[in-house]
């Protein structure tokens, strides 16, 4: 597939270059192809290419937004994503990582709104870019889990397979406005790593029986 990223700071450079190892064609999507994101993405991983936003949503299958959340109602407002699903990486992050919308909404309710005609899906967002970056747990016996939230049951089924792919176990959660929760788990994962010192290379898992 082609996959366009909105982003390839940490988060978006670790999946795009993931999936790219995978066999997908990656875009970068900015509208200056000099930028310096895009030209140290490449410097990375000169199989990229780079088109500006609107182009890229286009050509791509599927858009993955991995910005920083507070520019987020700026480039998605003039955007036409023409029905394609839309990957949320973003969360709302706040004064003492606390929630940035003050848990009255979801971050990703807040992107369905400025992206028209976007199917949005909440993924890739509960870890650091460290565990996106390097998925495997190897000599487990389970693997971890991604917690994905979204209102389109197809775009959820394409979401579950890029899981699949990276190593990830699929666990869909419900509805887009659940990505609520998933971002508070996010919070909690920035808090124990970027705060208190534990190290990144932990996820959730789901056990069932």
């Amino acid at each position: 597939m082609k996959l366009a990223f909105i982003g390839i700071g940490n988060v978006g450079y670790a999946l795009a270059n993931n999936f790219q190892i995978k066999g997908h064609e990656i875009i970068i999507a900015h509208d200056d192809e000099k930028s310096d994101s895009a030209v140290k993405a490449q410097e990375k991983n000169p199989a990229f290419g780079v088109l500006p936003i609107q182009e890229a949503i286009e050509a791509s299958d599927v858009v993955f937004l991995a910005t920083p959340f507070k520019l987020n109602e700026e480039i998605l407002s003039p955007l036409d994503f023409k029905g394609k699903t839309l990957i949320d990486c973003t969360n709302p992050i706040g004064p003492g990582i606390s929630h940035g919308l003050e848990s009255k909404i979801s971050g990703s309710e807040k992107v369905q709104e400025w992206a028209k005609g976007a199917k949005v899906v909440k993924a890739f967002t509960i870890y650091g870019f460290e565990n996106l970056e390097n998925p495997g747990f190897p000599n487990q016996d389970v693997k971890p889990v991604m917690l994905i939230a979204g209102d389109d049951s197809k775009s959820k089924v394409l979401v579950h397979s890029l899981n699949t792919q990276l190593g990830f176990e699929t666990l869909d959660v419900g509805d887009l406005s659940l990505s609520l929760h998933l971002e508070h788990m996010t919070l909690l994962w920035v808090k124990m790593v970027r705060k208190n010192g534990h190290h990144p290379n932990f996820t959730w898992a789901y056990l069932e029986r």
